[in-house]
């Protein structure tokens, strides 16, 4: 019974993938219709000599790991706290979850706003703190803002997956573990985060396809700026294609992305392979 949409999900998937594959061995005019001129290699080699786009590769394994471990770590600290709570988790809760309900596009407005130089909020606080530089317009500082953006709106996501993951944990161990004379730190680390493993990479796992395709809010803070400090991979296709409408490029940006994604998401299964398996 569910052939027929199995097969339709296959379609919408391969065709476009086989169109992109076409694309990076290929120059595509648009003029007069789609045309495609075979040009061999030409793309391949081009992206896999281009001192910029390693750069943006580098930036975007910089704000791959930073994002992701903040991320991990504000996230499981939250959920910890909130899973302690007796009173009050209801009204907390949803607060705390607000920000994964707004669009990355308006979490950008609100970031650019708060840090503008002249009226921002956040701006004037750094101006009494000593930083009389504009936040946006300093490629280290730019970098560390649009960091914090993302992980601020996604923080509560690993928050709301590791809280699920906590009210498994079987509390007659931890009980034991206390009878037994260890500590809290003791309990949580050899018991509550062994535990919850399987739900923390899962959420990894989610985020992670986020990122590496990170690109609303840099788009309308920073746009790759300044000094293509923040021009992170996804940016950088986003120019190739629809900037300077070099769709060939773009297509070998678009696949290379592809296949770092795949093997970002093989190694969390296999890892969540493995530990079904212990």
């Amino acid at each position: 019974m569910m052939s027929p949409g199995v097969a339709l999900l296959g379609l919408l998937s391969l065709i476009p993938l086989v169109m992109l594959i076409m694309m990076s061995f290929s120059r595509v005019r648009l003029l007069g219709g789609l045309q495609l001129e075979f040009v061999g290699l030409d793309n391949w080699i081009r992206a896999f000599s281009d001192v910029e786009l390693w750069k943006s590769w580098v930036l975007t394994i910089g704000f791959f790991v930073s994002t992701l471990g903040v991320e991990l770590v504000l996230g499981i600290a939250i959920a910890v706290v909130l899973n302690r709570l007796t009173r009050g988790r209801g009204l907390l809760l949803p607060l705390i979850l607000l920000p994964m309900f707004v669009a990355p596009s308006i979490v950008g407005l609100l970031g650019r706003y708060m840090l503008d130089p002249t009226f921002g909020l956040y701006a004037n606080l750094l101006q009494g703190l000593g930083f009389e530089q504009d936040v946006l317009g300093n490629p280290v500082s730019a970098f560390v803002a649009v960091t914090l953006m993302d992980v601020w709106e996604w923080t509560p996501l690993i928050a709301l997956i590791t809280l699920a993951g906590l009210s498994g944990v079987n509390p007659s161990v931890l009980e034991a573990a206390s009878i037994d004379g260890a500590d809290e730190w003791k309990k949580f680390w050899n018991i509550v985060l062994p535990s919850i493993k399987p739900i923390l990479l899962v959420a990894i796992l989610i985020r992670s396809m986020d990122a590496v395709r990170y690109f609303d809010i840099i788009s309308v803070t920073t746009n790759g700026g300044p000094a293509d400090a923040t021009k992170i991979i996804p940016v950088r296709l986003y120019e190739a294609a629809f900037r300077f409408f070099d769709l060939g490029y773009a297509a070998v940006i678009g696949i290379m992305m592809l296949a770092l994604t795949i093997m970002i998401a093989r190694l969390f299964v296999g890892l969540l392979s493995e530990k079904e398996t212990h």
